[in-house]
């Protein structure tokens, strides 16, 4: 088992479209002193110069994904050279009349180098074993797919 933590500190301010609410922003603090400037979606008063929750869950299952896929590649003894990717996460209405984000499209570019580069069936494989084994995407309800993979 690991443990994992993070500090969010909000303190009010006025909301800069009206005195009748409040700024949605607050800072995330991570391990070795990294500050996230976060607040809510634009489409919920937040500021568009700040990351959103949204965002963050989106990047997190990429994140985690990719961190995978690499683990797995090099195992197999390839050489992953860059590992980019574009991630869209979809909120939507529910069937509880709510909002969550249902869908996470990831679309990963990976470049290879070196002797040993696997051929499409192989990288279709270290995806499908990625997003097998990725904890983010085994904690949430949103169906996640591996676009070109």
């Amino acid at each position: 088992m690991s443990v994992h933590g993070a500090a969010i500190n909000w303190e009010r301010q006025p909301h800069e479209s009206g005195e009748n609410t409040f700024s949605r922003n607050h800072q995330v603090a991570l391990n070795g002193g990294q500050n996230v400037d976060v607040s809510a979606s634009v489409e919920f008063k937040g500021d568009p110069n700040c990351a959103d929750p949204e965002q963050m869950l989106v990047s997190a299952v990429s994140s985690c994904h990719m961190l995978f896929f690499l683990a797995i590649a090099e195992m197999q003894g390839y050489r992953v050279e860059s590992y980019t990717d574009n991630p869209k996460g979809y909120l939507e209405q529910n069937e509880k009349k709510g909002r969550e984000v249902t869908r996470i499209e990831l679309s990963p570019q990976v470049t290879f180098g070196g002797d040993k580069v696997p051929g499409e069936a192989a990288i279709e494989k270290i995806h499908a074993n990625a997003h097998k084994n990725c904890f983010i995407r085994n904690s949430i309800t949103a169906d996640v797919t591996v676009n070109g993979a």
